[in-house]
């Protein structure tokens, strides 16, 4: 998980937090400005850390571990491994069928575990060269006719963070170093990437005969109130209807904030509105999900240290999303 916010300023050297924030910052400090957000460098955690996955995967060659470095520290807390990360991969790895063969879009992917492991689980295909079907059935009732595709098309998954180099890069490394073989071929794609933005160069990572994603991943991103347009915004605009879903999981990290991490779905769920004057306006603007909760499931407190209650602090909580 990270922040897709772009920071206030360049970071240079290691400015101290101000004087209103604890000495020792906390995750609770996310709840203040974007200014004071990107004020500080967190302290370094551990640098790795090593996921075991479930067996068969979709290749006799994908290995049963993935070994993920960590950013050392970073003001995009992409420095942690998110439990919410943690739970949507062994989600995915159960669920196999939600991966194999299917286009996977990650938003904020951090040290990208939940991307790896569809991966892993054949989250990507090389489509055979002849005729293909149209990639949702609700284009059936178009009346467009597909014709045969002109060459084999590899379906990458597509892991974006915010465009920092630091964060990229790491992705690539993880990327390189656990699927070395997926990644040589094309069926990894790292993009740096702001919610909200052009999705242009997002779906230009897809073949021609590809136009949306099936699976799009949102790991422990909803604390980010100010984005929450943006992300849907994104979403909406690159998933494949009828057939495609949206897989957010989340931790109310910080439980008096809750209402506002769960105003994600409520946007989510408004009817789209054709013409607004402001495409931020939070009210009355919608994009038309359906949802169902998924999954709920106790994952231990991130930061022990932090104020509330450490039963809600410890829940990961699943949903999925998807447009009829």
């Amino acid at each position: 998980m990270t922040s897709s916010v772009p920071p206030s300023s360049q970071r240079s050297g290691t400015p101290l937090p101000p004087s209103n924030l604890p000495s020792k910052p906390t995750h609770e400090t996310q709840s203040m400005s974007n200014q004071v957000f990107f004020a500080y460098t967190p302290p370094k955690p551990a640098l790795s850390v090593t996921r075991s996955l479930t067996t068969p995967h979709a290749s006799k060659d994908t290995p049963s571990n993935l070994t993920l470095r960590l950013v050392g520290s970073h003001p995009l807390w992409a420095h942690h491994l998110w439990n919410a990360s943690k739970i949507l991969s062994a989600y995915l790895d159960e669920h196999k069928d939600l991966c194999r063969g299917k286009t996977v879009l990650e938003l904020g992917a951090g040290a990208a575990l939940p991307s790896l492991v569809a991966a892993a689980n054949g989250a990507n295909k090389v489509e055979s060269c002849g005729a293909f079907s149209p990639p949702s059935p609700c284009l059936s009732d178009l009346g467009k006719s597909f014709t045969d595709a002109v060459c084999c098309s590899i379906v990458p998954v597509v892991i974006t963070d915010y465009p920092d180099k630091e964060l990229i890069d790491n992705i690539e490394h993880n990327a390189k170093v656990n699927l070395p073989d997926t990644y040589a071929s094309g069926r990894i794609a790292v993009q740096g990437y702001v919610w909200g933005t052009n999705t242009a160069h997002l779906l230009s990572a897809l073949p021609p005969t590809t136009q949306t994603f099936d699976l799009i991943i949102l790991s422990d991103l909803v604390f980010n109130h100010s984005q929450h347009h943006a992300m849907l915004r994104t979403c909406r605009s690159v998933l494949t209807p009828c057939t495609g879903s949206v897989l957010v999981f989340y931790t109310h990290h910080r439980p008096l904030l809750a209402e506002k991490d769960l105003k994600f779905f409520d946007i989510a769920i408004l009817p789209e509105i054709a013409e607004m004057s402001d495409p931020n306006d939070p009210f009355g603007r919608g994009y038309g999900f359906c949802r169902d909760k998924i999954l709920e499931m106790k994952a231990g407190v991130m930061f022990a240290e932090d104020p509330g209650d450490e039963d809600v602090r410890a829940t990961v909580h699943g949903w999925k999303l998807w447009l009829e």
